[in-house]
């Protein structure tokens, strides 16, 4: 039996969460015994986010291979066991390219070329290249359904059915019903619309997601149903939830799969989610919090940092707390009276980026997190800017920097990757993908993954400039990983500190919230000890004080108040 297609579309408005849709319907199907992979479709006319601006378009997500790839992928790989590649992924531009580049070789003979066969059946093609070895196929269409540049992936699905039969694909159309204050009601109208719209192009959908901030009640059910043309018990309630992990357990709840499973003829044992209910179980009851100070540029649109921000979630699972993340501006850093912003963290962190923008800031958030003992994990540039802090301070190699910021600087710690030197052009030039890295024996890293030989994610152009390894060595700090053939430095750390830690790597992409990445619990596991610390040396100080003076009075969470705020007079 050859594997069966799920297309999810998406109506009304854009960003209702078809990834996160998608990806639960993934673990759903999992969780019956299933295999399953995920497909993106992008309509936009770039041939990969990899250039895109992070305010525009969010996080890149990087696989194995090297792909640059759209963020939901980070979705499929959290909720499913799923490895996404780069033809998981496909957008508008690269089907587009792909069709110039065969026209101009003479690949179709002189004929006419036209969106109608030769785009349908190229996003056919990008369908099937990955339906091997799996049962289903799930194939998320991003944007709105009525959206110009969707046209075609739409009318590629449509042939799809067409093609394969109609109980080897099921169409899943996620759309909204708005809860309206004034009239204290849910209006259906706006779902019926944009079932409308899919009709017109020849898409009868199968199952409706209705996301919605409360339940559907059965009268409104029946009546989407009645319009739309589905079974009552295909439209589901994809209600809000307070953390995206509960998402696959409401849809359960739900039926959804069961409807799935019907609209496929397909027959499996019951599902298991017993993992996901001892997750949110977890989530729910934590024994404790800790709080995260992320010095970062791009903190004004955080889905900049997804995978960063759930990565770290997945390490407070791992100890059972809760993770607070405070987003810092790294600009934000740079003026008078900055301190007060870290005071109350218990550990610091510095992502990736690129360019000069906010790096003094980044680097006052490493010295004081350096100097204080406060728990640092530095991940990209932030691995790169904590040699440029330690060789400047440390070393004392007065305008140490990075070549990418100051070509001219005298200390070029970080510089260019040698084979890059020489290209100019921006789009997929970076060392990228799955690289593996040897450890030190005994370091913070090599602790945290219990082996001494590991694989992760690249996304960078720069690298750390090992001429100056014996003098920043000599200072305390230690090289604990890198290339097998000692090429390329891959982690750094700082001996005299209780959890100090930079990687060229990106770690984020590969936790998982079953799985944990080994660093992210590690930084969680060291913060969480320096919050103890800091509040039983702040307990302690207050209670010597309110012996001495008679106030002192700690508020919850260990904050001392002041004199005014604790009632105290002059």
């Amino acid at each position: 039996m050859g594997a069966k297609y799920i297309f999810v579309t998406g109506g009304v408005v854009s960003s209702l969460g078809k990834g996160l849709a998608s990806a639960s319907m993934g673990s759903l199907l999992e969780a019956r015994g299933l295999k399953v992979t995920l497909l993106k479709f992008d309509p936009y006319l770039n041939v990969d986010p990899g250039t895109m601006s992070p305010f525009q378009h969010g996080e890149v997500f990087v696989t194995d291979d090297g792909a640059e790839t759209d963020l939901d992928l980070g979705h499929y790989e959290r909720f499913t066991h799923a490895r996404m590649l780069r033809d998981n992924n496909c957008t508008a531009g690269r089907i587009y390219e792909t069709i110039i580049t065969k026209e101009r070789r003479g690949d179709y003979l002189g004929k006419t070329v036209q969106v109608i066969p030769h785009v349908t059946n190229e996003i056919k093609s990008a369908i099937r290249k990955i339906s091997n070895e799996v049962d289903v196929v799930i194939v998320e269409v991003g944007g709105t359904v009525g959206d110009i540049e969707s046209l075609p992936f739409l009318e590629a699905i449509r042939q799809m059915r067409q093609e394969q039969g109609r109980h080897s694909c099921a169409f899943v159309h996620l759309t909204l019903v708005p809860f309206i204050g004034a009239s204290g009601e849910l209006k259906t109208k706006p779902t019926q619309h944009s079932v409308k719209e899919l009709r017109e192009i020849g898409i009868q959908p199968d199952v409706l997601l209705c996301r919605t901030d409360r339940y559907l009640s059965p009268e409104l059910k029946a009546k989407i149903a009645l319009f739309c043309s589905v079974p009552e018990e295909a439209v589901i309630t994809a209600k809000d939830v307070e953390n995206i992990y509960e998402v696959p357990l409401v849809l359960a709840s739900e039926g959804l799969d069961n409807q799935i499973l019907r609209c496929l003829d397909l027959h499996t044992p019951e599902r298991n989610m017993q993992e996901w209910k001892d997750l949110v179980d977890r989530i729910h009851q934590p024994a404790g919090e800790v709080t995260i100070g992320i010095v970062g540029k791009y903190v004004e649109f955080q889905d900049s940092y997804k995978s960063l921000n759930e990565a770290l979630a997945h390490g407070g699972i791992a100890h059972n707390v809760k993770v607070n993340v405070v987003w810092v501006e790294a600009e934000g850093l740079e003026g008078e009276s900055w301190e007060h912003q870290l005071k109350e963290v218990d550990g610091v962190l510095v992502p990736g980026g690129f360019g000069q923008r906010g790096i003094p800031g980044m680097l006052r958030g490493i010295e004081y997190a350096r100097t204080r003992k406060v728990p640092y994990f530095g991940i990209c540039l932030g691995m790169q800017c904590a040699v440029i802090e330690f060789a400047r301070n440390v070393c004392g190699l007065k305008g140490a920097d990075s070549t990418e910021f100051n070509p001219s600087t005298p200390h070029r710690v970080i510089y260019k990757l040698r084979e890059l030197r020489g290209i100019d052009e921006l789009g997929g030039t970076m060392r990228l993908g799955a690289w593996t890295a040897r450890l030190k024996p005994g370091s913070f890293a090599a602790q945290a993954y219990g082996s001494l030989e590991i694989s992760e994610r690249h996304r960078h152009r720069y690298e750390f400039n090992r001429e100056y390894e014996q003098e920043l060595v000599a200072h305390g700090l230690d090289i604990v990983g890198s290339t097998p053939d000692g090429t390329y430095v891959e982690i750094v750390e700082i001996r005299d500190h209780p959890w100090f830690l930079g990687c060229q790597f990106h770690p984020e992409f590969k936790s998982r919230p079953l799985t944990p990445h080994p660093l992210f619990s590690a930084f969680i596991g060291a913060a969480f000890q320096y919050r103890k610390q800091r509040l039983d040396a702040r307990s302690e100080a207050a209670s010597a004080a309110g012996t001495t003076v008679g106030h002192g009075a700690l508020a919850a969470g260990g904050v001392e108040l002041s004199g005014e705020a604790s009632g105290a007079k002059p």
